[in-house]
């Protein structure tokens, strides 16, 4: 065994000396290095000599964030990076390999475009391909628009092929303007999310992909439990400690918001999302009997039992409570929350790894600073980010 060891620990010292040797080199790198070390985490391809020069030339200046926003110019920024972000967030299996749609194409525009990334959980934005694009017009019953444009290669960091709608002004709408709420009512979130069920997986992900937060990370089983809906048993398996110390946890603000949702379905039959003004889906009031005195649905109010108690830090500015989709979207994308998720995700992407340590933490409680400074754009987030990480 001891020459087992010996091994052991040669090798790890050998993985330290080559670690503090990469992070030396690094370091070290002059401003082209650098340059090109954000071109490529935030393009994935090099870039050509005289991009490069430029970029060097403001890395020199001591302007990174500047070199950064010049990578972001090229077009597979948009058409790869992004769309990369943006994909896992429109489906259940968190896929980066699914179908281009047009909660994805919409993620994009905003982002191209610098349009304050958080109305999209509540604005009356869509993006489409124009007719100059694809020949193939968009309909709320199939995604055939979406996958014209990704098989034919359409470069959607072009403004004249991709272009800024309301959801409400497109074809036969189901929603109006006032229904409207940003990715979370376009066709191709519906087709994922608000599929059978209960209307309760939407929330769910809109947290896991716009806050960072699971349900379990929401877990607090001192909030007020009057929304919990009556299909959920009070005394699961006979034993009703496991609905108090389990159960209540999570459905006491899982069950408040996703009441905003209850005139919401998509038509499988129609293939197309649903809403039905005034009239509570029937899916809100299934499985009734669990538990007849829970909470019945009887309109589309939501509250927000999360704003107080170990949530509290999760920074609530929005409303607290309303009606409908867009001032849920609202309550969800104006917090603290939202704003740090926005970092994380691009430090992962742009930084090939988490956020680690004292020194990471506060380069994305400053990020995130600087993305509600200015206007909540996504472009300044990236570029932020690519010049934290460009001494990796």
């Amino acid at each position: 065994m001891p020459h087992i060891k010996q091994r052991i620990g040669n090798t790890v010292r050998a993985v330290t000396l080559l670690g503090c040797a990469t992070i030396a080199t690094a370091s070290f790198a002059g401003p082209r290095e650098q340059a090109k070390r954000i071109h490529d985490r935030l393009v994935g391809i090099p870039p050509t000599a005289a991009v490069l020069d430029a970029m060097e030339a403001k890395v020199a200046a001591g302007d990174a964030v500047g070199a950064a926003m010049d990578a972001m110019q090229h077009p597979e920024f948009y058409n790869t990076t992004v769309r990369e972000l943006a994909t896992p967030w429109t489906n259940r299996e968190f896929s980066q390999y699914a179908d281009l749609n047009d909660s994805t194409a919409t993620v994009i525009g905003m982002v191209r475009d610098d349009v304050p990334f958080d109305q999209v959980l509540y604005e009356n934005i869509v993006y489409v391909g124009s007719a100059a694009a694809t020949d193939v017009p968009y309909s709320q019953t199939d995604n055939s628009h979406y996958v014209d444009l990704q098989e034919n290669r359409v470069d959607l960091s072009n403004p004249a092929n991709l272009v800024q709608q309301q959801q409400s002004a497109l074809p036969s709408a189901p929603i109006g303007a006032g229904e409207t709420a940003g990715i979370m009512t376009t066709r191709g979130f519906a087709e994922s999310f608000f599929v059978a069920g209960t209307n309760r997986a939407p929330i769910r992900f809109a947290t896991v992909n716009m806050m960072c937060m699971d349900m379990e990370d929401f877990r607090d089983v001192t909030a007020w439990p009057d929304r919990i809906r009556q299909d959920v048993s009070r005394s699961p398996g006979g034993d009703s400690s496991l609905f108090l110390n389990d159960c209540l946890g999570c459905h006491t603000g899982l069950d408040g918001l996703a009441g905003g949702l209850a005139y919401y379905d998509f038509d499988e039959d129609t293939q197309q999302i649903a809403y039905t003004p005034g009239v509570v889906q029937p899916k809100f009031l299934r499985e009734a009997g669990t538990f007849s005195y829970g909470y019945e649905t009887i309109g589309d109010s939501w509250i927000n039992y999360w704003r107080t108690g170990p949530n509290a830090f999760v920074g609530w500015n929005g409303p607290g409570s309303g009606m409908g989709a867009k001032s849920l979207g609202m309550e969800l994308a104006q917090t603290r929350q939202f704003s740090q998720c926005r970092v994380e995700q691009v430090f992962e992407q742009v930084c090939y790894r988490a956020p680690n340590g004292a020194t990471d933490q506060q380069a994305v409680q400053d990020i995130a600073n600087i993305f509600e400074a200015n206007n909540r754009s996504m472009k300044r987030v990236y570029a932020e980010t690519a010049a934290y990480c460009m001494g990796e």
